[in-house]
Formats: C-alpha cells, structure tokens, sequence
C-alpha cells in the first residue's frame, strides 16, 4: 500500500489482538481494510508491557483466540499462565498463519480521525504523515494502552535510569548490584516487585495504596492434560461466551458449568466460609471471588473473603507492621481489579526490600539522586514506575475524533463517556469501539469480549451490505438508556466504592463514572443478540 495514502473500506486503528481479528474476518468478507499501528510489530498491550514478570490474570488456555479450531490446537502454551513474551509469540504466530502484516501499516500514531459528511467516509491521520481514508473506521485501540506518569513534582528530575512498566526496553533491564526504588503497586507492581527483588542490591517499594492479590499458583502445563483438555475446547469456549464458567480459564478437563459455592456467606459458619475461601485460594487464580455469588454486591458477604485475605497477609509476611500496611482496608475486595501473583507478599520478607507507607508519609517530590518524602530521603540508582493507566477511555480521547458537523468526541464526553453498547457513539457514524465504555471489557477476559465485539461489527456491515445502507449511527435516546443502564447495574454493586481506575479515578480531573458493564459477558452477549434480532434496535441506518 501506498506509505502516504490508502482508501480502504474499513481503516482499523491498533494492531492488538482485536485490530488482528477484524482484519481476519473483514477478509473473509471480501472488504478492504488498513491497519495503522504505533509499535513496530502486532500484539497491542502485549508489544509495550515487558516489565519483568508481565504475565497475564486469565489462564492461557483460555486467553487465546477461538475463531479457529486449527489454530487452539497446533498452538502449545507451556504454563498455566503465560508470560508476555510468550503471548507476544502467539500474536506474531497468529499475524504470520493468517498473512495479516501485509494489510498493517507500523510506525504510525494516529493523531486524528475525522468524519467527511458530504463523501460518508473516514480521515484517519497519523504523526508520520500518513493518510487512511475508509468507509467505516474501528478504533481497535485497547483499555489499557495509554500510560500515565504520576502527578509528583520532580518526576522527569531523576538523573539515573528510570524505566515505566508499560513502556519498558525491549531489550530487558539488569537491576544486579542496583538499588531501586518502584512507585506503584497495582497489577504490574505487584507481577514485578518479586523479580526485581530476586535481582537487585536493595529493593525500595513506595505504596499509596495497598491492593487485594490472591496466588497464581502458577506451573507448567502438562502436555498430556492439555491434550485432553483440547479434546473439549469447543465446549470450554462455549462457556467462556455465555459467562458458564469464570470466563478467565477452566482447569476441568470436561468443561462444567462454573455455580458458586453458595449463593451467600450469610447462613454458613466462620468454618465453612474459611473452608470454601481456602480450597479457591489452593486452586489459584481470580477464579478466588467466585465463591459466593454476592461477593461483588453483599457488604458482608464481602467484609468475609476480604477478612480471608487480610489474614493470609498476616500469615505469609513475618513483620507484623509490614504485613499490616499490605492489608487494604480502604475499598471492598474485588473493586479493584484483584490482582494475581507469584510469590508477592513472601517477597516482603526478603532483607532485601523495605516497604514505605506513602499515605502516612507523602512523596513531596522526586530528586535527581532518589525521591523525597515528608519525613524522609530515599537515594536510588534506578526509578521504576508502574502507575497504571489512563484507562478505557485515553487512548480515544488522546486522539482529535470529529463525527457530524466536526463535533469533538473529546467534549461529547466531557462528563464521562456514553455510548451505546460500548460499540457506537451517537454522532460518530460508522465509527465503532472495541470493548469500549459501556461493555464488559476489562471486568472480562478480553479476548472473549473482543471476539464477541468483532464478530457483532461485523455482522452488522454484513446487514448493511445486504440491505443497500450506506451509513449506520447510534440513537441518541438508545445511547442514553444504555448509558443509564451501566450506571444502573454498577450501582446494585459495590464496585463505585472501590476508587479505581474503573471510575478513572487514578486520572487528575477524569470525571467520576464507572466505565465497564458490570452483568458480565453472559447477560452482555444476550443484550447484543435481541437487538441484532429486532433489527439492529438503538442504531438509525441510511
């Protein structure tokens, strides 16, 4: 393709594994499409986040792809969870079997995407000068893709090394005979802390906030368990779309449907709930808030397992003070994403790493040598910062998206976003988001939601084609009961009271609104598939 310019029927933006999936199946309809993509190569949130110990919280057998029967089983995952390196693998696998890099364009940040009326199409732009310009345009562009650097003062002043867990060198860092010091103990904190720990002279970790993480209990795969494993896929991926199982992995041979092991811990004694919270904690995994069904809406029920794992803290970390810093008590369990480990709180028992509470005493700035706080200075030689994400909603609003009559999307959601399925925004024809504000996405395993996201666009072009429409836009006032619903369906939950990057509020100034739909991908699916079956009801087409 031309380096400068493209016409194309679809333009996609982000060649993750769902800019991957929708170029496959565009193909298979015999539409045009063009990839543009930031990195040099496929894999998305997997290309950039190569902080030691990235792995992935869903198990391997499950984050996969499951369009093709072929592909789930020629591929071999060697552990229960894979490591990033070999995801990335599996990505470039997937790009080299289905021929997809001839269609992608890398090297290119997309700055803007704007709707040309009078011709019904995309202009989509790149940093580097390129032009795409498509009848539809799919912003493929992930949730957690944008990263943040945290609000302290002095942040770029640090004079030795300082490395971010999500733009993190390709070629790995040495951290043997250095000191460091790692602000942030979310999900990429807590998967790199016992790495670094394992390597470094000393290991300084500055904590705000502590967050629940329950044991991977991780391991390779036996080959002849996932033989017969695979026996079964297409059942275990059934369940995995309907929300039968955790959706995050299976380790049954035959797939079961996955009921809580009591609908409440209100009627079950201390014993028993210690008895059911200890066989999940064994088993390993996020599969851990499964076991009563009103974890995630009952306080009590709640107040129970986050006790369990409060507890467990107190057991593994030897310091009686340590261990208390590491228990959170500031937000119910599971309200943040709940994190999963190898080994994290044993590493506080290492002489080698101290825990600095930050909230009792603040960082005031970062300085050339370390960091200061209100009481303390700490010198390193190296800074590693894993402060999350602007998440859902940062990778879109950090592009100039115009739809009808050069309406910004950035002040179309000046308050929060609204959308309509998490697929389509009113305004913004033939314009679609994958996994987006407003469908499950993150409190999923993505893949099962990209798959479904992709599958639904697709059909619905497929409609179009069919029935001569040239253009198709979200219903203001069906954008606006869905937006409502989400809202609805958080609220019957205790998830607005976790403070966490679902609400944006790990982002100065994002306002307040709980971005995932909270249901889950079973009662997701069904909602897509009665409005696809009473012709595509909220969507206006042309």
């Amino acid at each position: 393709m031309n380096d400068k310019q493209a016409s194309v029927d679809v333009v996609i933006v982000g060649a993750g594994f769902a800019g991957m999936y929708l170029l496959y199946r565009l193909r298979q309809l015999g539409m045009t499409a063009q990839v543009l993509e930031m990195g040099d190569n496929v894999g998305g949130t997997w290309y950039w986040n190569r902080y030691p110990g990235a792995r992935c919280d869903a198990e391997s057998l499950a984050y996969s792809y499951s369009f093709s029967a072929e592909l789930e089983q020629e591929w071999q995952w060697t552990e229960r969870y894979a490591t990033q390196p070999e995801i990335l693998q599996y990505a470039e696998h997937v790009a080299d079997r289905f021929d997809l890099k001839r269609d992608i364009l890398f090297n290119q940040k997309v700055t803007s995407a704007v709707y040309d009326q009078s011709r019904n199409e995309w202009h989509v732009l790149t940093e580097q000068g390129h032009e795409a310009r498509g009848h539809f345009c799919v912003m493929a562009t992930g949730c957690l893709s944008v990263p943040q650097l945290p609000a302290i003062e002095g942040v770029t002043d640090f004079q030795g090394p300082r490395y971010q867990a999500s733009l993190w060198p390709h070629d790995g860092v040495d951290f043997s005979g250095q000191t460091v010091g790692i602000i942030g103990t979310g999900s990429s904190g807590i998967q790199a802390i016992p790495v670094i720990a394992e390597q470094a002279k000393h290991l300084y970790v500055f904590q705000r906030t502590p967050n629940y993480s329950v044991p991977a209990v991780n391991g390779p795969l036996d080959a002849q368990w996932v033989e017969q494993f695979k026996q079964n896929y297409r059942e275990h991926r059934r369940y995995h779309k309907l929300g039968l199982s955790s959706g995050f992995g299976d380790l049954e041979i035959e797939p079961v449907e996955r009921t809580p092991a009591a609908e409440s811990a209100a009627d079950l004694s201390d014993e028993q709930i210690n008895e059911i919270l200890e066989a999940r904690w064994q088993r390993g995994g996020a599969f851990f808030l499964g076991a009563f069904a009103d974890a995630l809406a009952n306080p009590d029920t709640n107040k129970k397992c986050a006790n369990f794992v409060r507890n467990k803290i107190r057991t593994i970390v030897k310091d009686p003070a340590t261990a208390e810093l590491l228990c959170p008590k500031d937000h119910p369990i599971g309200t943040k994403r709940i994190c999963v480990d190898t080994g994290y709180y044993e590493t506080y028992n290492r002489d080698n790493v101290t825990l600095v509470d930050v909230r009792s005493d603040p960082i005031q700035r970062i300085t050339a040598t370390g960091l200061q706080t209100q009481s303390h200075a700490y010198d390193f030689d190296t800074l590693v910062l894993a402060t999350g994400f602007d998440a859902m909603t940062g990778a879109l609003l950090g592009m100039d998206i115009r739809g009808e009559g050069g309406a910004k999307l950035a002040d179309k959601w000046a308050e929060g976003p609204k959308t309509y399925l998490g697929l389509a925004v009113n305004g913004f024809p033939n314009l679609f988001t994958v996994t987006g504000p407003g469908s499950p996405s993150v409190l999923s395993n993505v893949l099962v939601s990209i798959e479904q996201h992709i599958d639904w666009i697709v059909d619905c072009m497929q409609y179009m084609q069919g029935n001569g429409y040239a253009r198709v836009d979200a219903d203001v006032s069906a954008q606006e009961q869905w937006t409502a619903h989400v809202t609805e369906v958080a609220s019957a939950t205790l998830f607005p009271q976790g403070g966490s990057w679902y609400l944006g509020a790990n982002v100065a100034g994002k306002p307040r609104v709980f971005m995932p739909y909270a249901a889950g991908v079973g009662a997701y699916r069904e909602v897509c598939d009665a409005v696809t079956a009473d012709g595509y009801r909220g969507f206006e087409f042309s």
